[in-house]
């Protein structure tokens, strides 16, 4: 793994070309592909979490970590119309953070989930997403892999859930995987057990994990991967190459 302090805030990416090609669900692998996790360098630490009050686009620094995620969505929506996508975070203050400047794009179909849900409106999220993960793997049937970035979606916006380690999905209560096409971990866990059971509960076998990572995290990042076993790219200017 390169260090992520060698890159720049967001690298500039064209974050499109890592975006999985659709294809049909498949079950969740007990232990997560170490080809499909990738970090995102960003800098500026103090910036990783903003009051609610703040304008995500306007208030901020291009190297801060909410643009950062502001303008992957804005690629991926353009790209993957109406992609599954789960947000990863590690506390409530941070989850709120990302939900209120994500809120108000408008290709974005936002479902947070909070531990203080009725199981009802928690059962009722879960099941949107599901649905809106089985509608998008339909399109993707439909659609050749060449033209997979055409994808017979285009219009629907993206299908977000943002959720805490402790909203995730509950075998226990048999609540199935997320099965996101893209995870997103804007808050690097700092167990592996915690980075694992993301990838578990909310990824698709073949879908993509992203890790935001700021400088400071860099140790954290270097330890996920070895007691893991995982390898975690960097994610390349031109990440076609990652394909």
């Amino acid at each position: 793994m390169r260090s992520p302090a060698a890159s720049g805030a967001g690298s500039g990416a064209d974050f499109s070309d890592a975006l999985p090609s659709p294809s049909s669900p498949a079950a969740v692998p007990s232990h997560p592909s170490p080809g499909r996790n990738y970090y995102l360098a960003v800098d500026r630490l103090q910036f990783k979490m903003v009051p609610a009050s703040f304008s995500p686009l306007s208030c901020l620094s291009p190297c801060t970590l909410i643009r950062t995620l502001l303008e992957l969505l804005g690629v991926v929506a353009d790209r993957r119309s109406g992609l599954p996508i789960a947000v990863c975070v590690s506390s409530r203050d941070e989850l709120d953070a990302v939900c209120a400047a994500v809120a108000n794009l408008p290709f974005v179909s936002l479902s947070p989930l909070y531990s203080d849900q009725s199981e009802a409106e928690r059962a009722s999220i879960l099941e949107k997403f599901r649905q809106a993960t089985i509608q998008w793997n339909q399109a993707a049937k439909a659609t050749d892999v060449a033209d997979s970035s055409k994808a017979e979606s285009v219009g629907l916006k993206l299908s977000i859930v943002v959720a805490t380690d402790a909203c995730l999905p509950l075998a226990a209560m048999a609540e199935p995987p997320l099965m996101a096409r893209v995870l997103i971990n804007y808050e690097l866990p700092t167990k592996k057990e915690a980075y694992l059971r993301r990838m578990s509960t909310c990824l698709a076998a073949d879908g993509i994990a992203i890790n935001m990572v700021v400088g400071g995290e860099v140790a954290t990042l270097k330890a996920l991967e070895e007691s893991s076993g995982l390898l975690i790219a960097e994610m390349p200017i031109h990440v076609s190459e990652i394909l």
